[in-house]
């Protein structure tokens, strides 16, 4: 009997790196747990990956690009017809389409990243509350990063949208309280993932970002998972409105 065990979660953009690596844990504590993203080949690799560790029984994954509605709803339904129920949603989906000086920032960019990052994230929300309710009570955690409370050269708009999922967070956390709803956010700093990839390939970049962590490392995935385990469990039944930095110690004041 794992922690999450009899509980339902969905995890968008999930196919790799941290929101795999989430699905895989919160699976292993007990879960049932219906992935996502938004290319079909991703969402059966996946899926087939996490059977193989041992998961059969309690996953299932669904396309979903967040910013589309009817995908939305189809990824709710998978959860309630396969499993239930819901109890937990976990906001992972993220786009970083510019980098550059900010002033350089084609408007369409700028639309982009706010439409995946931040609004996507107020629908999900929005959408999956009535069914939290029917359950009494849920968990719900926004994956903000670093870069919303320490802006990181040449990211500004990034920074600028993760910088709201940190607003997003504290509001909807005492709008929802009063209804069991828990929403927290996890704030990770530079982790290894396909995501980062032009980070760790620009050198100049990463030794910069490397040289502000005191624990002298980069993160992995599994850095991150078991934060997110703790905050969808009875272990954090008191904790809401709360955003947890994941970074090796780099400093996070906004």
């Amino acid at each position: 009997m794992g922690r999450l065990t009899g509980k339902v979660a969905i995890i968008t953009g999930s196919t790799q790196g941290i929101g795999f690596a989430i699905a895989n844990k919160l699976a292993t504590e007990g879960a049932k747990v219906v992935i996502s993203s938004r290319q079909e080949v991703n969402v059966n690799e996946a899926v087939e990956k996490l059977k193989n560790n041992g998961h059969q029984n309690n996953i299932s994954g669904v396309v979903c690009h967040v910013g589309n509605k009817e995908d939305r709803k189809r990824l709710y339904e998978e959860a309630l017809n396969k499993f239930g129920g819901i109890d937990i949603l976990i906001s992972n989906a993220a786009v970083n389409p510019f980098v550059g000086f900010t002033v350089d920032c084609p408007e369409d960019k700028w639309d982009k990243l706010f439409d995946t990052n931040v609004k996507s994230a107020f629908l999900l929300t929005k959408e999956v509350v009535p069914h939290l309710k029917e359950r009494k009570g849920g968990s719900i955690i926004n994956i903000s990063s670093l870069a919303g409370l320490q802006p990181v050269p040449m990211h500004g708009p990034y920074c600028v949208s993760k910088t709201a999922i940190l607003g997003l967070t504290r509001v909807f956390a005492d709008e929802l309280a009063q209804f069991n709803i828990r929403v927290n956010c996890i704030a990770p700093g530079l982790v290894r993932t396909k995501f980062a990839e032009h980070i760790y390939e620009n050198k100049i970049l990463h030794d910069a970002i490397l040289s502000q962590i005191p624990m002298g490392r980069t993160g992995e995935p599994r850095d991150v998972e078991g934060i997110a385990a703790f905050l969808c469990s009875d272990d954090a039944n008191y904790i809401t409105g709360e955003t947890i930095a994941v970074a090796g110690g780099m400093h996070t004041r906004l």
